[in-house]
């Protein structure tokens, strides 16, 4: 069982942390103020690796496995939720799903971009209709000469401020369930497609959402996958997502131990530090010990991921666990800052905000607990 990181993997933990204060943090409150999607951010981050981390070296990757990715992303989202979110579509979602399942035409046309940098990808799955229940998909893609008519509308779409390219999922065979629904690429560009600006969000600002309407015709050639088994990718796709989003939690939850001690240590009450009190002893020793289990369960879920196994549950376990035990220590920092954090603008405020988006995108934690209660019912 993995109870450490190799040499290697730990290197690369380093220089990702380097990258992440010495570029990431110094733009995270810029980034959460304005809400525009940081796209000079994203270029670093590319130079580094950071959109391809577990795509192979000769599609324009990196090459590492996903441990390696997941320790990425927890450093990423210990300066900035938005970057680490970003970076997970378009890795997790998008250029792995290509790597997947795409041919070697589209391979050639998306992937070394994609994983390159280049290109930036979205994922239009959610429909105002399909959230938890993503298989009530109303987008739909008709045969139409060569290729298909794809028509709908999808919503909260991650990184459509920029992306080149979108996975869009559209049901092909009407009446047949998740056994219908098939995979498309989708170039940005293509005419057709309307982008409309989403409402504010609480937290993670700046990702670039938009609401998409589709009336355009792709070709058969864009079909990713097999024809109706597009519900089967998606799947597949979010189980490296919630991999991902759990070590994204993580990092939040870690940045928010990090401002608690902090001021733990220097603010100072009945003539001594607040730190030597037995009730912020006991609040970080709580949360810093549900991070460290949340960590152990992401990493065995990064090393079956590795492995090509299909245990979806093991994802869902660790995003549920990272994601309540990061919620859970943003707001015992806000506590143990008191008025401090409570300030609009300090950090961990912009943190306690950003942690409850991992309790809901790429499924909500009463979707994890229903998948884990299947496997453990066997239902």
């Amino acid at each position: 069982m993995l109870l450490d990181l190799t040499p290697e993997q730990r290197a690369f933990k380093e220089s990702i942390e380097q990258f992440a204060r010495g570029v990431v943090a110094p733009r995270a409150a810029a980034i959460d103020e304005s809400g525009e999607f940081p796209l000079d951010v994203i270029r670093a981050a590319a130079g580094r690796g950071l959109l391809g981390v577990a795509v192979s070296k000769a599609w324009g990757g990196l090459g590492l496995d996903y441990l390696s990715y997941a320790l990425a992303i927890e450093a990423v989202a210990r300066a900035s939720a938005t970057l680490a979110a970003s970076l997970v579509v378009t890795n997790s979602l998008v250029a792995e799903l290509v790597a997947y399942a795409g041919d070697q035409f589209q391979k050639e046309q998306w992937l070394r971009a994609l994983a390159s940098g280049k290109t930036i990808g979205a994922f239009a799955l959610s429909e105002p209709e399909a959230g938890t229940d993503a298989a009530n998909q109303q987008t739909r893609a008709v045969k139409a000469g060569a290729g298909y008519r794809i028509t709908g509308q999808k919503v909260w779409v991650a990184n459509a401020d920029a992306a080149a390219v979108a996975v869009v999922f559209a049901v092909t065979r009407p009446g047949a369930g998740t056994h219908g629904i098939t995979a498309f690429l989708v170039p940005m560009d293509a005419p057709g497609i309307t982008r409309r600006a989403r409402d504010d969000s609480l937290g993670v600002r700046g990702l670039g959402c938009m609401d998409l309407d589709f009336e355009v015709e792709v070709g058969e050639s864009q079909v990713l996958g097999p024809v109706d088994q597009g519900f089967r990718l998606a799947m597949w796709a979010l189980q490296g997502g919630r991999v991902a989003i759990a070590a994204q939690a993580l990092g939040i939850g870690e940045a928010a131990i990090d401002e608690a001690i902090r001021h733990a240590k220097a603010r100072k009450q009945f003539g001594e530090p607040i730190a030597n009190y037995q009730a912020i002893q006991w609040m970080l020793a709580d949360v810093a010990t549900e991070l460290a289990a949340a960590r152990m369960l992401t990493w065995k879920a990064a090393v079956a991921k590795d492995g090509q196994e299909s245990r979806m549950v093991g994802a869902s376990m660790a995003k549920l666990a990272a994601s309540e035990a990061a919620h859970k220590a943003a707001d015992k920092a806000m506590q143990i800052l008191a008025s401090a954090g409570y300030r609009r603008g300090s950090v961990v405020e912009r943190l306690f905000r950003d942690v409850r988006a991992t309790e809901i995108y790429q499924g909500t934690s009463e979707a994890q607990r229903m998948i884990i209660a299947e496997r453990e019912l066997g239902i």
